[in-house]
């Protein structure tokens, strides 16, 4: 367990370094001059030099990734072109925005998702089956921002249950804060749960034609023990896959629900970053979208082996 432990940190170093890299290099090959965007068109060649001074500009790629590359290790990406503060403290704010929004909505999605799709297997072509058949494809069908409208409309504007959108900070209390965030974590999460639902309906499913859950049946275990003690607990496998995937998703993929609900996230920075040419402060978040995604790989590999103990037989683990 020590050597694959090992191994997939060497692996996830590795790629680490990769994908630096080549954000670094995307980010500085996209046209335009940051320089000359914070100047203006009317900035002297002369000024335009002196900011390309300041802001290091001026200095050879290789040098600037390296520069870049060690600073980021210390948590140091830079000063905003745009904002004039660290990019560190601007993701910071944003990330206590987008972590907690993302987390309630693989909350409720998993909250959702995992009793229609294991009734749904239990009674395949049942009822229950139908029904969360049409409610996952309801889900996967109105998109987000949709969803977050009709949200609004319903739920803020017509009956004021939840805030209509903002955030008024962690400062301002745990429940205030969770309050603005409930909507938003709905627009985000149905359209997941609704993916979720079925990889859990497959999976429950799969496991329950397998030959030892029709022994523990025919041997008398109940069909409800059989379902939540044997079959639910082997095929979450790709549940948690599915979850790892959704999460990444979410960080990154919140832009639009982020601006329905006029939230001041970290998807919202990076489309901001990109249109005022904002380099440094793109290239921090798209740096840490791909460590956030590469570290829950990590994780959810991890958790693959304590769900399921036949990989570390298949990997050579276990003599």
């Amino acid at each position: 367990m020590a050597l694959l432990l090992i191994r997939r940190l060497t692996g996830l170093v590795l790629t680490l370094l990769g994908v630096s890299l080549l954000i670094f290099a995307v980010m500085n090959l996209l046209p335009g001059d940051p320089a000359a965007i914070m100047l203006g068109t009317s900035a002297s060649p002369d000024t335009l030099a002196a900011l390309h001074e300041v802001l290091g500009l001026n200095r050879s790629l290789p040098l600037r990734f390296m520069q870049w590359l060690t600073a980021a290790l210390t948590g140091n990406f830079g000063q905003s072109y745009t904002y004039g503060v660290p990019v560190s403290t601007l993701i910071a704010e944003r990330l206590a925005v987008t972590v907690p929004l993302a987390l309630m909505a693989i909350g409720l999605s998993l909250a959702l998702a995992l009793p229609l799709g294991v009734l749904g297997a239990a009674r395949c072509n049942g009822f229950i089956d139908h029904l969360s058949g049409f409610v996952s494809r309801l889900f996967i069908a109105i998109p987000g921002f949709w969803t977050g409208l009709l949200l609004i409309l319903f739920l803020a504007a017509s009956h004021p249950i939840f805030p209509a959108g903002g955030f008024p900070g962690w400062q301002a209390g745990v429940w205030p804060a969770i309050k603005a965030l409930v909507l938003p974590a709905l627009a985000l999460g149905l359209p997941q749960a609704g993916i979720l639902i079925r990889v859990t309906r497959a999976a429950v499913l799969e496991v329950l034609n397998e030959d030892f859950v029709r022994t523990a049946r025919a041997k008398g275990l109940p069909k409800h023990v059989a379902l939540w003690r044997h079959a639910v607990p082997n095929a979450l496998v790709p549940v948690v896959t599915m979850l790892g995937l959704q999460f990444t998703f979410l960080i990154a993929g919140a832009v639009l629900v982020e601006n329905v609900f006029n939230l001041s996230g970290l998807g919202r920075l990076a489309y901001q970053a990109l249109s005022q040419r904002d380099i440094i402060t793109m290239q921090a978040v798209v740096l840490l979208f791909a460590w956030l995604t590469l570290l829950v790989n990590f994780l959810v590999d991890l958790m693959h082996l304590r769900l399921d103990p036949r990989l570390k037989s298949s990997m050579g683990l276990t003599q």
